[in-house]
């Protein structure tokens, strides 16, 4: 479903106006969708479908800027398998009095099913753009937004606080990110915490476990879970990984 005409690239460049950043609610949609070529995809939840809003076409998202300074592709905008299996997972659970951060926001999915188990989410992404959409289809599913920030992995932020539950989806896709992911989780996982790393199968999953113990952290458990939606079949993987003094199981 298109809500305006084809945009230019340099129309859908990341804005970073302070007035489209402090915009809430039905507002900030509107502005998405003055902004992008918007389509609605339908993504099953317990407790209900919601309705994620995202840009229509990722390849026009593509930045040459973005490629010759850190190799960035616009993965954000799309809606990934794992991110549908982690975002069920969560908000089957009891989040009431937790924190939790994701890594790699993208459209909100997995935010909005922390969000609806009661978590209190802290959405982050490298991405502007990324996070004015996780609000803005936030607000759409639950009339609420999480709280967001900007994170570098390579560069952390000095204020960036430890939290109950970490998550990512679909994150070990290059062999730069497992050093990164597992550094972002000893950083912010706090003690007795939980960490869950979604993922499709990504040979950087090896690295990623080897890395665990250099940073005081182990796998806990892993749950197989069998994706079949068309167009994508995949076996996802729920990786918990907790710190290596936690006796739990």
């Amino acid at each position: 479903m298109r809500f305006s005409s084809p945009m230019t690239h340099s129309s859908q460049r990341i804005f970073r106006c302070d007035a489209v950043t402090e915009l809430r609610g039905k507002p900030l949609v509107a502005e998405l969708e003055r902004r992008f070529v918007v389509a609605h995809t339908r993504v099953e939840l317990p407790g209900g479908a919601v309705d994620i809003m995202h840009p229509e076409n990722t390849d026009a998202l593509i930045s040459e800027e973005d490629m010759v300074r850190d190799d960035r592709l616009p993965y954000w905008a799309d809606i990934w398998p794992s991110s549908r299996i982690l975002s069920r997972a969560l908000a089957r659970e009891n989040g009431t009095g937790h924190t939790l951060l994701e890594l790699g926001a993208g459209l909100g999915l997995v935010s909005i099913g922390a969000m609806r188990a009661g978590y209190d989410v802290l959405a982050s992404d490298y991405y502007d753009d990324a996070l004015l959409f996780t609000r803005a289809n936030a607000w759409r599913a639950l009339q609420r937004e999480p709280r967001t920030h900007m994170i570098d992995w390579r560069d952390l932020p000095s204020d960036l606080r430890v939290a109950d539950r970490v998550v990512a989806a679909d994150v070990l896709y290059e062999d730069r990110y497992p050093p990164l992911v597992v550094n972002v989780i000893a950083r912010a996982l706090a003690p007795n915490g939980i960490a869950t790393i979604a993922d499709p199968g990504r040979p950087m999953v090896e690295q990623f476990f080897e890395l665990l113990p250099m940073h005081g952290l182990r796998l806990r458990n892993t749950e197989i879970v069998e994706y079949d939606e068309p167009p994508a079949k995949q076996t996802i993987r729920l990786h918990h990984i907790v710190r290596s003094g936690d006796a739990r199981e």
